[in-house]
């Protein structure tokens, strides 16, 4: 009983920001039909940009609790100058073109922003030990866990309903669910169908960044980051349902448990019971857990 106690502690807390990054993704893809391989690569911009804020942090002497306040504005930074950047200039002059096409692109992206990071911040690792500390550690039945496991997955509670309210109780949302059901008929009736586009794609950078700001304080930020992650995602994506946020909750779930019972039992198959259970999903419900053929974003 306290191992399965610990196993599922453990794949909650690894499902939580992999849920903020996989949101992010089904976000897009769920919008402009765009399965973003460059996704990992802002994950990896929000850590680098959050270490660096934190170190600034330190280096002014400014109250810890200012370290959470800047990784949250890195995120913000990142979305803000990535996000339109990459869709005005680049993406939007492959909407309508073969999807393969985009795919290309998008991992053109990648291999980029991989080289962009080594020449901004070197090949050294980052650590990012601040805000960890700043949450301490809380006994929980048979377990001792850390307080920023708790903030992150409130964080990913957050960011969940936050994006299905948007979409599904506001009139912005409205006009998104319309775009992605019918983007001409929608241009027609006088919807800024780009400006929709430009919006969804920033929000999907926020979220990677989001998640890769507010993990640096778990990991050693370095190149070959966004590699493991954008794999992951793609799991996660694929097992719940490419463009439902319904589906990257449960993917991101169930990815976590086959990862903690792999890492606690069997370690050496932790990978490949992921793509074990990807490619069972995929047997038996190639249009994921909870996707239907034409349902997206509810």
């Amino acid at each position: 009983m306290p191992l399965a106690f610990t196993i599922v502690v453990d794949a909650i807390t690894y499902a939580s920001w992999l849920f903020v990054v996989s949101l992010g993704l089904t976000l897009v893809f769920g919008i402009l039909k765009i399965l973003n391989i460059a996704h990992g690569s802002v994950y990896a911009l929000g850590a680098y940009a959050a270490a660096t804020a934190v170190g600034l942090v330190a280096t002014w002497k400014l109250a810890p609790g200012f370290g959470l306040v800047a990784m949250l504005l890195a995120a913000a930074v990142v979305a803000a100058v990535v996000g339109p950047l990459l869709e005005r200039t680049l993406l939007a002059r492959f909407y309508g073109r073969d999807e393969v096409l985009l795919l290309l692109v998008t991992y053109a992206l990648f291999l980029m922003l991989e080289d962009i990071t080594k020449l901004v911040w070197g090949v050294n690792p980052y650590f990012v030990s601040g805000p960890l500390q700043l949450f301490g550690n809380f006994q929980f039945g048979p377990m001792r866990l850390s307080g920023y496991d708790l903030l992150l997955v409130a964080l990913a509670v957050v960011c969940g309903v936050a994006t299905w309210w948007g979409l599904n109780r506001t009139v912005t949302g409205k006009i998104v669910l319309a775009v992605i059901h019918n983007p001409e008929m929608s241009a027609s009736m006088g919807v800024n169908v780009q400006r929709v586009y430009t919006g969804a794609f920033t929000v999907g950078v926020f979220l990677a960044a989001l998640g890769g700001a507010f993990t640096s304080p778990l990991i050693s930020v370095q190149p070959g980051l966004s590699v493991s992650v954008i794999v992951v995602s793609f799991a996660v994506v694929i097992i719940g349902g490419l463009g439902s946020i319904p589906g990257a909750a449960l993917g991101a779930l169930v990815v976590g448990l086959a990862r903690a019972a792999s890492v606690h039992l069997m370690p050496e198959i932790e990978l490949f019971s992921i793509y074990l259970v990807m490619a069972a999903v995929l047997v038996f419900r190639p249009e994921g857990l909870f996707q239907s053929v034409k349902a997206r974003l509810i």
